[in-house]
């Protein structure tokens, strides 16, 4: 099978349709070493949709924990938010939110703007995000759903005033991951916010933890709330309560293959990827995080050699930018080496970062889980 150009290949599709090719067919594996993508300023916005994991999502697949009543509560309030989105745009030109013209700019209706979805990683909060994305009764030009990540990514693309510009016609953005750890970014997305709720643009949120709040709960709502500044009085908060759902009833993870496994399975599998995981972790140096969908949007496996500790946490951190990717986009991992577990030192695993580190090892290891049939044990 050809793979499309590294520069061209597409930012946000998901995984090839591909299966291990039979009869002992060979095929030589693709490199994400080799890879250096470019994304264009005019795809980011209208690549900003539920990553392909989440395509099929709504409210009525989330199953909640009956043991946590805050998951069913959560999904009702999103439901009436969701309704509350709606409405047509008036003949001879578009109309805001509730129903505010825009041939002026309309004064902000009383109440919440915005909803955060408040809770430890694996409790649906994306599940929840991008339902309430797929329920907005908007044309998918009117509203978007990215990462923190790719939202600053758009403003560096387009610049401050263009971002605005091309956001206020929306209806509703949502931002999962928000990035609480860097203040520099969390003022310019908070800004942008400021401006997009002037224009009557809605906002749903879930986020990660500040560094430094190591044993304080699992919730970020208090630190989301006073890093946004003023805009805390535009968002509702809805705490999600729950265990991480890839550990419910699963079990263990596979330990790791050898490297004549991964080796194999990467050359029987059309579209897989074949790399040693310490040339993989020096080349996400050179790549921006924003444009590892890209890297890996097309792929039916990414097959690792030779898993090891991460040896820094600039490094680190680009991992998990890498393992969301590829969770997003239901890529499964196929590794020799360490198990994925054994990634971050206990250093990282009790830092500032550790919720980061331990939403990649879980996200990892359900796609090592996928990659198990990609192996032939006979």
């Amino acid at each position: 099978m050809s793979s499309p150009s590294p520069a061209s290949g597409p930012a946000t599709s998901g995984p090839a349709a591909s299966a291990p090719l039979a009869d002992g067919a060979d095929t030589a594996p693709l490199s994400l070493c080799a890879r250096e993508p470019r994304v264009p300023a005019d795809r980011l916005v209208a690549e900003m949709v539920p990553p392909p994991r989440f395509d099929s999502v709504r409210f009525d697949t989330y199953v909640p924990d009956p043991a946590q009543p805050s998951q069913s509560e959560a999904v009702r309030v999103l439901e009436d938010f969701a309704a509350g989105l709606g409405g047509t745009p008036a003949a001879g030109g578009r109309r805001g939110l509730f129903g505010f013209g825009r041939s002026k700019a309309p004064k902000a209706p009383a109440g919440p703007r915005g909803v955060y979805l408040d809770g430890g990683y694996g409790v649906g909060k994306t599940h929840l995000l991008a339902s309430l994305w797929h329920a907005t009764d908007a044309e998918p030009s009117r509203k978007a759903f990215g990462t923190f990540v790719e939202l600053t990514n758009l403003v560096g693309a387009l610049g401050f005033q263009q971002t605005v510009r091309t956001l206020s016609g929306h209806r509703l953005l949502c931002i999962d991951e928000f990035e609480l750890d860097d203040p520099g970014d969390t003022v310019l997305v908070s800004s942008l916010l400021a401006r997009l709720v002037e224009a009557g643009v809605a906002l749903a949120a879930t986020s990660n933890t500040l560094p430094g709040k190591l044993g304080e709960g699992r919730f970020a709502a208090a630190d989301f709330l006073r890093e946004i500044q003023g805009l805390s009085a535009h968002f509702r908060t809805l705490r999600i309560d729950g265990e991480d759902y890839r550990h419910r009833g699963l079990p263990e993870a596979p330990a790791p293959y050898s490297d004549e496994q991964v080796t194999r399975a990467a050359h029987a599998t059309a579209g897989a990827s074949l790399d040693a995981f310490p040339d993989l972790l020096d080349h996400l140096a050179r790549v921006h995080p924003s444009r590892y969908g890209a890297l890996t949007g097309d792929l039916s496996a990414v097959c690792l050699t030779g898993v090891r500790p991460v040896p820094d946490q600039s490094t680190a951190l680009r991992l998990v930018v890498l393992a969301d990717r590829l969770y997003d986009r239901e890529v499964p991992v196929l590794a020799s080496g360490l198990p994925f577990d054994q990634l971050f030192g206990e250093d990282m695993l009790n830092g500032g970062y550790r919720k980061k580190y331990f939403r990649a090892i879980s996200r990892l290891t359900a796609l090592a889980r996928d990659a198990a049939r990609l192996v032939d044990t006979r």
